[in-house]
């Protein structure tokens, strides 16, 4: 039956016919030059439908229009010898790397924040549910999932609104699709509070044949759309939301939040997974932001021809949907595939066995355009590469804001504890801080083990999925992001993101093969926001190339921000967050991250210096001032070789980055892991790098690693650091007491420990 609405469709021959016609694009987020833009690329004014789908794909979130510029550093900066294991890279729906055996895996993060503070559960649920069917889409089954999370002040009322329904949506969708989540992050931060970040990643495994790319080929092949329903739920949802401000706490539009259903997605992950096995499809692209508007122009745009499609045949859940509606419907567990009209009996007779609903909704043509039809009249006809692939370009001015002078001119200066009594209570205060204390709260309502392949979780700090089970071959993920620290150098803070991943992942015993990132910064308009996320990128590609792993792809995610432009506060605390895949031979030798026995001889590697400046130390008080840590790239790779090495050789049988919260923080977290105590000596350390008991304990330079090594295999351990010239220091052994003792200064029983640790989280939220 025809709605009221599409009695009188506004058809292309209407747009001709009507030049003067006022259309609201204003309302749908295009600026005034931009619908002249449209305009002139058409010649003449769009209909309605056209006008749906070019603001949708020219906002922000779909178009990159402020950041494409910028983010053409990391293909520039991307040498052959990086490619070698590089198999998929920027611009499709995730990066492919070769792991080994024929083995492949892609990986990718993508944010869901707008979404996800309007309607917290939906807007976390739907953002996992996008990024599978992104890893899906390439021809690869999902095994693993990680979030990074970033709430507001942790005391703030609208908190745990926030945390309770991004924490329920992330592990109920997960959960139910049988995907463990095998790590991440939760941080709490003012600047966070109206702008909370869910960064969700998904890792897939396929072999090497198996890899798939979408783009719509083959003059007469079927397009086909199938999966759920389309519906009214998230109508250009994501894609204005993320283009928007936030204004006094409530979106300037409030479109409809995508809603899940991981049971669909479940069922649809086996059929994608059938028809690529079956070989009946040229290729399947997710719908995603932007929906039908999205799949068509980007198949279209990615193939050599062009394509016409007829919404009558798209099935719908809500039937009173209009035209414009029905391309912008970011209704979720949706699919469109490529099929060639021989198999076409094939594909849909295995969609049918998966009672999954499909229906061919246009064909592959040789016209080099998109059009569209709805109740046999032409609303679309358009170049797709201008709807998807050429939309705005903008050059934002940047500048480095004027308050960075006084921000990098307040260093930390307060006076650090002296007596052992202050050493002990400020190590329990720092553990029961917000952003180190336990997050079993959070990470237990996700399973970790579901399919079997799980080799390290949450609380270790990466992530292990095994993909070969003959061989053991796996990989490991690693995700970390300093927000502090890229506050107070966007640059520096970027690097540090990522040196910190590649340290991570090596530590454990996997070679750092390559990242991907997400990029969360404020608005592109703001010249503040726009440098912080220019040095940023900078950042990255730079130390990128110097590690020798390339960027294959990620997310960018603007305008989270509430203040006004120029002001310190104006936005989020700038946050790169990377997620860096390295690779194991054999999942079993991975290093856990906390002792399992006593007697083990404790080393620290590295040099420690008097590193304050962004540390969760001066967290404690408030404080952020001062200059990020930078990162020695050189000592960094040496580092990580000792690392994969002492994974290899058995010689480390435990190891912990000394990362945030300096060196008490990891002694503190090792000896929790399986309540192992140890004791401890700072004085040659303290001579050594000439540093006191306090700056020992709590100061976080970069390039430090807590090891674990057992007796017999010390004499070798330490051979092979004093062959590859890294510094270290024997600073004690693992005892069978459960406490933690410095010799001279204290000791801390870990009841008392864990009873502070684990008190924070739970506290506030359960």
């Amino acid at each position: 039956m025809t709605d009221a609405r599409d009695q009188h469709l506004d058809t292309v021959e209407n747009a001709s016919a009507t030049p003067e016609q006022d259309m609201p694009f204003a309302e749908l987020g295009l600026k005034p030059d931009e619908y002249a833009q449209i305009v002139d690329l058409l010649g003449r004014r769009p209909t309605a439908a056209e006008l749906a789908m070019y603001s949708v794909m020219w906002s922000e979130h779909c178009s990159y229009k402020s950041s494409k510029v910028h983010l053409k550093q990391f293909g520039e900066k991307t040498t052959p010898e990086m490619k070698e294991r590089l198999m998929v890279g920027m611009g499709e729906n995730a990066g492919v790397v070769d792991i080994g055996d024929g083995w492949a895996v892609t990986f990718k993060v993508e944010s869901h924040n707008h979404p996800s503070y309007v309607e917290p559960y939906q807007g976390a649920a739907t953002g996992v549910g996008g990024i599978v069917r992104d890893i899906l889409a390439m021809g690869a089954r999902p095994v693993a999932a990680m979030d990074e999370l970033r709430f507001g002040d942790i005391d703030h009322p609208d908190t745990a609104r926030v945390v309770h329904g991004v924490v329920g949506g992330v592990g109920g969708y997960g959960n139910s699709l049988g995907l463990p989540n095998i790590g991440g992050g939760s941080l709490f931060d003012k600047s966070f509070q109206g702008n909370p970040l869910v960064n969700a990643l998904c890792v897939g495994v396929m072999k090497h044949e198996d890899i798939h790319l979408a783009s719509a080929e083959g003059v007469g092949n079927k397009v086909v759309l199938f999966g759920a329903r389309t519906g009214g739920d998230g109508i250009g949802g994501a894609s204005i939301l993320a283009s928007e401000t936030f204004e006094d706490g409530v979106p300037a539009k409030r479109p409809s939040v995508q809603v899940g259903d991981p049971f669909m997605e479940k069922v649809l992950i086996e059929c994608c997974l059938e028809l690529f096995r079956a070989d009946v499809v040229q290729g399947i692209q997710d719908l995603g932001a932007a929906g039908i508007s999205c799949a068509t122009s980007e198949l279209a745009s990615n193939g050599s021809g062009g394509m016409h499609v007829w919404l009558d045949d798209v099935l719908l859940r809500d039937p009173t949907l209009n035209a414009g509606e029905i391309l912008m419907s970011e209704s979720q567990e949706r699919m469109m595939a490529v099929v060639t009209p021989d198999k076409l009996d094939q594909f849909m007779a295995i969609t049918a066995k998966w009672d999954v609903e499909s229906s061919v909704v246009g064909e592959v043509n040789d016209s080099g355009r998109l059009t569209i039809d709805h109740h046999g009249q032409r609303i679309v006809d358009v170049d797709p590469r201008t709807v998807a692939h050429e939309g705005p370009t903008y050059h934002r001015p940047y500048a480095r804001p004027a308050w960075m002078d006084g921000l990098q001119g307040d260093t930390y200066a307060a006076e650090l504890p002296a007596t052992g009594k202050e050493l002990r209570q400020a190590v329990v205060d720092l553990m029961a801080s917000p952003n180190l204390s336990d997050r079993s709260w959070i990470t237990n309502q996700y399973d970790r083990y579901v399919q079997g392949n799980t080799a390290a979780a949450r609380p270790d700090t990466v992530g292990v999925v095994r993909v070969d089970e003959e061989t053991g071959r796996g990989v490991a993920i690693a995700t970390r992001s300093n927000d502090r620290y890229t506050k107070l150098d966007p640059y520096n803070g970027a690097r540090q993101s990522v040196v910190a991943a590649y340290r991570a992942v090596a530590i454990a015993g996997a070679t750092p093969t390559a990242i991907t990132d997400g990029l969360n910064f404020g608005s592109p308009e703001d010249p503040d926001a726009m440098w912080q996320f220019v040095e940023a990128i900078r950042g990255l590609a730079d130390v990128c190339q110097e590690l020798g792993v390339p960027v294959t792809g990620g997310n960018v995610s603007l305008y989270n921000g509430t203040g006004e432009p120029g002001r310190i506060d104006s936005s989020i605390n700038p946050t790169a967050i990377v997620g860096m895949l390295g690779i194991f031979d054999d999942v079993e030798r991975v290093t856990p991250s906390g002792w399992r026995q006593d007697g083990l001889i404790l080393y620290v590697l590295g040099t420690t210096g008097a590193d304050f400046d962004g540390s969760r130390f001066a967290e404690l008080s408030g404080h952020l001032g001062g200059d990020a840590p930078t990162v020695d790239i050189a000592a960094e790779k040496t580092l990580a070789e000792v690392m994969v090495a002492c994974s290899r050789d058995g010689l480390a049988d435990a190891a912990r980055e000394i990362g945030e919260g300096g060196l008490a923080a990891a002694l503190a977290q090792a000896s929790l892991r399986y309540g192992v105590g140890a004791r401890i000596v700072l004085d040659e350390l303290c001579e050594r790098d000439g540093v006191t008991p306090a700056q020992a304990l709590f100061s976080e330079t970069q390039g430090r690693v807590l090891v674990g090594v057992i007796r017999e295999d010390e004499p070798r351990f330490t051979a092979m650091l004093e062959a590859r010239g890294v510094p270290a220091v024997r600073v004690g052994y693992t005892v069978p007491e459960s406490s933690i003792e410095v010799q001279g200064q204290f000791e801390l029983p870990l009841d008392d420990l864990r009873a502070a640790w684990s008190h924070t989280v739970p506290a506030h939220f359960a």
